[in-house]
């Protein structure tokens, strides 16, 4: 058998280069403790949910698993200063973002020995993400589900690994033990999964949803579409969807504003914040107005779907590899099976080339 110990590994203290992205509504205590407990890494999401929920969050996972985790969040939630300082206090092995929260709070996060791990869709940004000190890059291609971009993993993968000294994780399209070793194979140090996981036995999405997921056996059924936020985002086909696409600026405005109260309520959040957090937004990506309100809101579209079971109200992220899912595994048995298919691959591999 083939050794799975990587720079991943080694730095994140787990026992596979298997990790669990941070989705939210669905990367719960739960799920993410269910993940370590088999051997990877799993990211509680932190960008939808206030600061004494996420220290309530922490505590629960160390409760259920005695395994390292990360944190996820964002740099332009009002909250993502509180969100640090929970992970220095509560001894959190790792965060994840997917824009950078600023030299001065890497810096600190790196001083107390969190590995800092952003996800990145684009060269250039691996290349920034580094120079502002990242210890490993994700790299999500156009595969991945969610928020994505166009370049497909198999080429953004090889891009990033000839660019950077960091460890490289590649995500977008992976499900397998054939996944892992073929990544493993092109140099990464490991694999991230969120539709994967999503679609297990401990993952918190209600069932009705699920079976959404587990009913598309079409991937050209899993598009990319501007239409939730203004931003290309990989979505299963809904009822929603197809009428949001329809509808224009003006019915995807009116989305944005119910779904902007809606998260006030949610968060407790003052509309000087939400404000503030919007505007950072706009002036770091380049939004218009339109798009910041439907960027910084658009979680509430998503929580219809992940929390409430409504899969015809909300959004419904996913890779185009639910496509190719049709069962609910357990953690321990996905990450398992994905670990002994991708030893005896890498070891036929060997054999193949004649190495011993």
């Amino acid at each position: 058998m083939m050794s799975l110990d990587t720079r991943l590994t080694e730095l994140l203290g787990c026992r596979y280069p298997i990790v669990q992205t941070a989705m939210g509504w669905v990367a719960d205590p739960r799920l993410v403790a269910a993940t370590g407990n088999a051997g990877g890494f799993g990211f509680l999401a932190g960008a939808t949910i206030e600061p004494q929920q996420m220290e309530a969050a922490i505590l629960e996972t160390k409760r259920l698993s005695d395994k390292p985790f990360g944190v996820n969040f964002h740099m332009y939630q009002s909250n993502a200063g509180e969100i640090v300082e929970l992970v220095l206090r509560h001894g959190v092995r790792a965060v994840s973002y997917s824009r950078s929260p600023g030299n001065a709070m890497v810096a600190r996060l790196k001083d107390a020995g969190v590995v800092c791990m952003p996800t990145v869709g684009a060269l250039k940004h691996a290349l920034k993400a580094v120079e502002m000190g990242a210890d490993l890059v994700t790299v999500q291609g156009g595969e991945g589900g969610g928020h994505t971009g166009s370049v497909p993993t198999s080429m953004l993968l090889g891009q990033v690994l000839d660019a950077v000294e960091v460890p490289v994780v590649a995500a977008g399209g992976f499900k397998d033990g054939r996944g892992l070793a073929a990544a493993l194979a092109m140099g990464a140090a490991g694999i991230a999964m969120g539709t994967r996981f999503l679609m297990s036995a401990e993952s918190p999405v209600p069932a009705a949803t699920l079976q959404r997921y587990l009913a598309v056996r079409d991937p050209a059924a899993i598009i990319v579409s501007r239409a939730i936020d203004g931003m290309p985002q990989r979505m299963i086909r809904n009822e929603l969807l197809d009428r949001l696409e329809q509808s224009g600026q003006l019915g995807r405005l009116l989305l944005a504003l119910r779904s902007a109260l809606a998260y006030r309520r949610h968060s407790g959040a003052s509309l000087v914040q939400l404000l503030s957090s919007a505007l950072k937004m706009r002036s770091g990506d380049g939004l218009t107005a339109a798009q910041t309100l439907m960027a910084a809101n658009a979680p509430m579209v998503i929580q219809k779907a992940m929390v409430e079971g409504r899969p015809a109200e909300g959004v419904l992220p996913a890779g185009q590899v639910a496509a190719s899912i049709d069962s609910l595994p357990s953690c321990a048995e996905l990450i398992e099976s994905i670990a002994q298919q991708a030893e005896h691959c890498l070891a036929a591999l060997c054999r193949q080339n004649g190495v011993a």
